[in-house]
């Protein structure tokens, strides 16, 4: 600090320190924090106020719909339930020869029979399952000691109606008290972090659950306890195995990035000469001249049925028909290894070319190998720099969410940056999405940290990043 102070004056200093502040402040901890509100927050059709006035909706619409049919039924007249065709709802001849009757032919019922299905009319009733914790099963009546009512389809219409006139009316009353009582009630809890460790029912026969049972990898999820059996039926934390596989993932991405580009940077830094490196790095750096969905989509022209990378295989007799490159995971890795390669060179390669090639000269001299002279010479130099560009695209291959759903397009298992995507936009489920997302950032710096830990770096080594 005190360097920063007499080289560029206390001024410049307060403003860049100023700057770092406002800009941590605006784009990091205020959208945690609007993110940790929301997935603290009950989502509102979760509460029981929302179920009663979804139930008083149901019976107010199923009310106007029967008087609607009961209107339209007494104004019909009564030829015992036959069809009565007017002049224009009469058959309109085809080429053939045959009848074809119109869409506005057809017969009004009589009273006898009963009315058609009603959407709205069968959810009416008081009998509405409340939204608990999973394996709970609590009822709108029996909660609230409402009676147990129903609008029945086979009643007489005038039944109907007035059932439904009765369960919009207790729904109203009782909407306005739970109303009253949420709102006195604590707003935040941890309701929506929960969700990701619910169990989920797997509805397996038993030739399918004893086929699935044997699998290597549900024995693991067994293990850690993603997976298990209870009264005979399967459940899987899909949310948390979801999470689990995308960690992996993000790993296995990371590592596979780390084995390609390692190379790349030693040869560029140490092993070519200047004049030589430029072009390899202008070979790096062109192809990011085109934006990331462009290159994303290229991708497909390489890896579908029926494009070059099949076409070439075909050709050259290798295979007898075109490889599912879309199923396979490893396609998403190489993708975005391909995607986020300059994050991972350039800041090994900038901790590579400060080391003296003296030290490299040396230790040959003294006869180390190959493995030996990376091992005790290039790595413990450049770890800063590995260590930035693990960091980096492990975070940039966790919350991938264009490369696996463009690559996949749904023929794999989804990632968790695309399952709170569907939270958020799908199912309009936001402040569970939400809960993942804050629950996934922690997660994901905690690897961080412990992978800092791990390889004995420290944040002012970053600073040999340059």
């Amino acid at each position: 600090m005190k360097g920063l102070l007499r080289g560029y004056g206390a001024g410049l200093v307060s403003v860049f320190f100023g700057s770092v502040l406002l800009w941590g402040l605006v784009l990091i901890i205020l959208p945690q924090l609007a993110m940790l509100e929301r997935a603290l927050t009950k989502p509102k059709r979760q509460l029981d106020s929302s179920i009663a006035a979804q139930l008083e909706r149901d019976a107010a619409n199923c009310v106007t719909i029967l008087a609607q049919y009961t209107t339209s039924r007494d104004d019909a007249p009564d030829n015992g339930g036959m069809a009565v065709p007017s002049a224009s709802n009469m058959a309109v001849p085809s080429a053939s020869g045959m009848a074809v009757p119109s869409a506005s032919n057809m017969g009004v019922p009589n009273a006898a029979e009963t009315r058609p299905f009603i959407l709205q009319c069968d959810r009416t009733t008081t009998a509405k399952r409340m939204v608990r914790a999973a394996g709970q099963e609590v009822w709108l009546n029996e909660l609230y000691n409402l009676p147990l009512l129903a609008v029945e389809q086979s009643d007489p219409v005038e039944a109907q109606i007035d059932t439904a006139r009765k369960i919009e009316a207790q729904a109203r009353t009782l909407y306005g008290s739970l109303l009253e009582a949420e709102a006195n009630a604590p707003r935040y809890g941890a309701g929506n972090f929960a969700a990701l460790t619910q169990p989920i029912l797997i509805p397996l026969t038993d030739a399918a659950k004893a086929e699935e049972a044997a699998k290597l990898s549900n024995m693991l999820m067994g293990v850690v306890g993603l997976r298990f059996e209870q009264e005979g039926e399967v459940y899987v934390r899909i949310g948390l195995l979801t999470l689990t596989r995308t960690l992996l993932f993000g790993v296995a991405a990371t590592a596979l990035a780390l084995l390609v580009c390692y190379p790349i940077a030693f040869k560029v830094a140490l092993a070519t000469p200047p004049e030589r490196a430029v072009w390899l790095f202008l070979g790096l750096i062109i192809p990011y001249a085109i934006v990331e969905l462009m290159r994303i989509y290229a991708w497909t022209s390489i890896i579908d049925n029926r494009v070059l990378l099949n076409e070439a295989l075909l050709w050259l007799g290798a295979i007898s028909e075109p490889i599912q490159f879309k199923r396979s995971a490893l396609t998403v890795f190489v993708v975005i290894v391909y995607t986020y390669v300059l994050f991972m060179v350039f800041p090994i390669y900038n901790t590579m070319s400060t080391l003296d090639r003296n030290q490299i000269e040396a230790a040959r001299d003294l006869g180390a190998s190959t493995w030996r002279l990376h091992w005790r010479v290039i790595i413990p130099h450049a770890k800063p720099g590995i260590a930035v560009g693990c960091i980096a695209t492990f975070m940039l291959a966790a919350g991938a969410f264009s490369v696996p759903r463009i690559i996949s397009r749904g023929l794999q298992a989804e990632w968790f940056s695309q399952t709170i995507y569907n939270k958020f936009f799908e199912s309009e489920n936001s402040n569970i999405g939400a809960a993942y997302s804050f629950a996934y950032t922690l997660v994901c710096f905690l690897i961080v940290a412990a992978f800092m830990w791990i390889v004995r770096t420290r944040l002012k080594d970053f600073a040999r990043v340059q």
